[in-house]
């Protein structure tokens, strides 16, 4: 099976070099970087360490359908910048898709932190998806080439674009939820505060899943970081 990592990065520069060797280390047919018309090293860095550097407007739908329009693999794998996936998370990923029945899936949460809060808040996520299906794009949402195709790829929205595509993909067909976790960067928390973040993730999640227009969403959440 043919793998083809794809991230999304704007600006991310200062994280980029040691992901991209880490995801390097995983061996997948090949790692995409797509590039939001960053302002710093992003694309240079890409160019030396990716197998391709894509160009797109910002924004994480348009970029990651742009890789997955460019990716060869038959399995995608949408990674944040600032996520890392561990050997043995892969390799699970590769074994369950065998299983030609199953859609694609996602991998549990990790934040790269010793804070009980985010411990807390990592767990709570993966019961979040496990539950009750709302999975986020810091969890590496991955999805056969044919049945991202089939469902047209991440809408165009501003914000939620991941918790959007998921839903669609659990109707497609059968997903799956990994015990392994995708590792993602605490900096947000970090930067803006746990309780600050928290809330108003849990608010912009609430409101979305409300029918509140998504770009109204995005404005309001630029306003606030």
């Amino acid at each position: 099976m043919k793998v083809s990592v794809i991230i999304p990065a704007l600006n991310e520069a200062g994280v980029l070099v040691e992901n991209l060797k880490n995801i390097r280390e995983l061996a997948p047919h090949e790692i995409i970087v797509v590039d939001g018309e960053s302002q710093d090293n992003t694309q240079m860095i890409a160019k030396h360490l990716a197998d391709k550097t894509v160009t797109s407007s910002p924004g994480r739908a348009a970029q990651m359908n742009a890789g997955a329009q460019s990716a060869e693999g038959d399995l995608l794998v949408f990674l944040h910048a600032d996520s890392l996936i561990s050997k043995e998370g892969y390799h699970s990923m590769l074994r369950v898709m065998v299983n030609e029945h199953i859609a694609g899936g996602a991998f549990g949460l990790k934040i790269d932190s010793n804070s009980s809060a985010l411990k807390f808040i990592a767990f709570s996520a993966t019961l979040r998806a496990k539950y009750f299906g709302l999975v986020y794009g810091d969890q590496a949402i991955f999805v056969r080439r044919k049945v991202f195709e089939e469902i047209k790829g991440y809408s165009s929205l501003p914000i939620c674009e991941d918790l959007e595509f998921y839903r669609r993909l659990q109707k497609k067909g059968q997903t799956v939820l990994l015990k392994e976790e995708a590792i993602t960067s605490a900096r947000r928390w970090e930067k803006e505060g746990i309780a600050f973040t928290t809330a108003r993730n849990i608010l912009i999640v609430c409101l979305f899943l409300l029918k509140f227009p998504p770009r109204i969403l995005s404005k309001w959440y630029l306003s606030i970081r």
